[in-house]
């Protein structure tokens, strides 16, 4: 109980910290004993949670960081530590965007130019957020052979699902680069380095818009609070993976009926559907999916 108690206090820097996963994740982290870094693109969302763990009685630091941009990344890191004069214990990578448009619909630079979309990009987040912030905080963990790194993918970074190539792929870039750390970590025997990944399927947030009855019915969304309960438990014990993961019990024949029974490959339709219809530099709009 002690070591569980330990486990979670320290510096927990969480990306993403304004949306609903991201918010819940620090009030968790906040009952545990942990002084909190926030990371998020909007200061008003971000600003919402520094008053909520404030209230529950923790200590909040807030940053408006764009993560897509490696330059504000590794200078905000270098300011986390001239403030607080300690290193990151844990670092959450939760942030992410998707676009909300078919493949065939959407622009090619939407995917991949940062110069059309300079705060947010679709395949970026998933991928080079993670192993930019990744790059900003191992060393000292490293030095310390002490710390925890938490990568929030999805069920879609597992087995994809349709109308949502750019975010499977994204989340798919997320799981290797986390499961190919975990391995290096471990050969170079930096055994005090924790890695888990975390893989829920749908989460009901506000940003998720209506569901299909039929999804709703197999696969119902998880609720955000049940999502990080399940999570930090497994960050509690170092278990290296929290998710659903069919893809390994079957073959991805099986895999794809199972989910077309479960209307699962239907599950993104509502999302795309409900878009909103301004555009954002002239491309269609992003939303923010953690």
């Amino acid at each position: 109980r002690r070591y569980l108690r330990n486990k979670a206090r320290g510096l927990v820097l969480i990306t993403g910290s304004g949306g609903a996963l991201g918010r819940v994740f620090a009030l968790e982290f906040t009952k545990h004993g942990a002084e909190v870094v926030l990371w998020d693109v909007d200061a008003n969302d971000n600003e919402e949670t520094v008053r909520l763990v404030r209230e529950a009685g923790g200590k909040a630091q807030p940053y408006r960081v764009d993560v897509t941009n490696r330059v504000e990344v590794y200078r905000t890191a270098d300011e986390v530590w001239t403030d607080l004069g300690r290193n990151v214990t844990m670092l959450v990578n939760n942030a992410g965007v998707v676009a909300r448009e078919r493949l065939m619909d959407c622009q090619d630079y939407v995917y991949m130019s940062v110069h059309v979309c300079p705060c947010v990009h679709v395949f970026g987040p998933a991928y080079m957020c993670v192993s930019q912030m990744t790059k900003a905080f191992i060393p000292q963990m490293k030095e310390q052979n002490h710390g925890h790194i938490i990568t929030v993918a999805s069920v879609p970074g597992l087995f994809s699902t349709i109308c949502v190539e750019d975010y499977c792929a994204s989340k798919f870039a997320a799981v290797g680069f986390h499961e190919s750390l975990a391995h290096k970590l471990l050969t170079e025997e930096f055994d005090g380095v924790k890695t888990t990944l975390v893989c829920p399927h749908i989460v009901d947030t506000e940003r998720s818009g209506e569901r299909k009855d039929e999804v709703v019915l197999f696969l119902a969304p998880l609720e955000p609070e049940y999502c990080v309960e399940q999570a930090m438990n497994a960050i509690l014990i170092d278990q290296p993976l929290c998710g659903m993961i069919l893809h390994t019990s079957s073959s991805c024949t099986v895999a794809m009926v199972t989910y077309r029974f479960m209307g699962s490959d239907k599950c993104m339709y509502p999302f795309i559907k409900s878009k909103k219809n301004k555009l954002t530099n002239g491309g269609p709009t992003l939303i923010a999916a953690n």
